[in-house]
């Protein structure tokens, strides 16, 4: 079968990969991507106009569902929120995972958010991240139905997820490779999260989310000055934490950030509860838990602090975890790592082996089978409200995704 060598081992040369590109079928569909540019470019902006908010993702996976069955695929939203789609719903056996998410940091207010420029440049909250994962998913759909390379042992099972972002805490990869009635059929996971192909997520960097509530009886800027101030002891907590932390070369690499502080009613009233998110993350378990206990105590002295300078009314505060990201590593020699690397070098990409936070974590925490690269073309700005993305080097990408998950399949 395509994919595989007589004992068994994986495709690990050029040579390999260029006789799968070569074969009629395939050289059609990579032809395909580079015809139909258009039609995924106008599925890109289509999904992207409809408003995926971490938890609010329904919308848009009836969307994705519906464009699943268009394509000719069986399609359904499972009971964790993920849109599963499969070509062949009486297959018995196993699955590769094709996977991206639904949600967004921040989502247009209105669908003219979604800018296209003459030269298809995009504009507007998640036509990076993730809509170019997803109109990924969709053209990858439609090229495996065209031109029938889904006939392998193994079947290839395209899944757009909930929870990727923020506190979705990867909800949606969780129940797939947790709950999911298909989990223990899935042998490999190919995450699409963004447009870059120089790198390969073969490491899981793992985080943890908290949330800190300062809460005091409040009072009067004038009449009750004096009383405790669960901002001012809010913004001791940080200043506490934040000079405690080593420079961002210290190894093992580290980070933090204090993403959302909440507060107050107006300007003349001590307020009476504030609140702050943030996430750590690290390469290193141990030093996540020694950067949670810094946390912890720098909250308990700046409550102290705050209390000891109080002419009145006292603050307290607790802590609670809101989110946590296991870690995990492919192994080096892992078939769907000699896949990607193969048909990079067919394809002449140079990446690089990276650790970050995706929906690869999961599988991987689980030692499963799972990389998370990039579906093409060119963006920036994730996370903010000037995010783009250019085409430009798409078809690039998806060759990739699609050579890669014909190997993966033995299809």
């Amino acid at each position: 079968m395509a994919g595989m060598l007589k004992n068994g081992g994986a495709i690990t040369t050029q040579g390999g990969v260029a006789e799968l590109a070569e074969s009629p079928a395939v050289r059609n569909a990579l032809q395909w991507f580079a015809r139909e540019r258009q039609w995924i470019q106008e599925q890109h902006i289509q999904l992207c106009r409809i408003p995926a908010p971490t938890f609010l993702e329904q919308n848009r996976a009836e969307w994705m569902a519906a464009q699943f069955r268009a394509l000719g695929w069986d399609a359904r939203i499972d009971r964790g929120g993920n849109v599963v789609a499969l070509l062949a719903p009486n297959h018995q056996g196993a699955f590769v995972a094709v996977t991206a998410h639904l949600d967004t940091v921040l989502v247009p207010r209105k669908p003219e958010e979604i800018l296209a420029d003459p030269d298809g440049r995009l504009h507007g909250p998640g036509v990076s991240d993730n809509g170019v994962g997803l109109a990924a998913l969709l053209a990858l759909a439609r090229a495996l139905k065209t031109f029938s390379l889904a006939a392998g042992p193994v079947a290839p099972l395209l899944v757009a997820n909930v929870g990727e972002e923020g506190e979705g805490n990867l909800s949606g990869m969780r129940y797939l490779c947790r709950q999911s009635p298909l989990a223990p059929r899935i042998r490999a996971f190919l995450a699409l999260d963004g447009p870059a192909t120089d790198h390969i997520t073969a490491e899981a960097l793992a985080s943890r989310r908290f949330e800190a509530v300062f809460t005091g009886p409040g009072g009067h800027s004038w009449s009750d000055f004096g009383i405790a101030n669960p901002v001012h002891a809010l913004s001791r907590a940080i200043a506490l934490f934040t000079d405690e932390q080593q420079d961002a070369g210290s190894r093992p690499r580290s980070s933090y950030n204090f993403g959302a502080v909440q507060g107050g009613s107006s300007v003349t009233s001590i307020p009476s509860e504030a609140r702050l998110k943030v996430d750590v993350r690290s390469e290193s378990p141990t030093r996540i838990d020694e950067l949670a206990q810094q946390l912890a105590a720098a909250i308990e002295r700046a409550v102290l602090v705050e209390n000891q300078r109080s002419t009145g009314a006292r603050v307290v505060a607790r802590m609670r975890e809101i989110g946590s990201r296991p870690g995990g590593l492919l192994p080096p020699d892992a078939a769907i790592l000699q896949h990607v690397r193969a048909v990079d070098a067919y394809l002449g990409i140079k990446s690089r082996l990276d650790c970050a936070s995706t929906d690869a974590n999961i599988p991987l925490s689980l030692g499963l089978p799972a990389i998370s690269i990039g579906a093409g073309g060119q963006g920036g700005g994730a996370h903010t409200a000037h995010e783009w993305y250019h085409p430009e080097g798409r078809e690039l990408g998806l060759k990739r995704v699609l050579l890669t998950l014909l190997l993966l399949t033995g299809s």
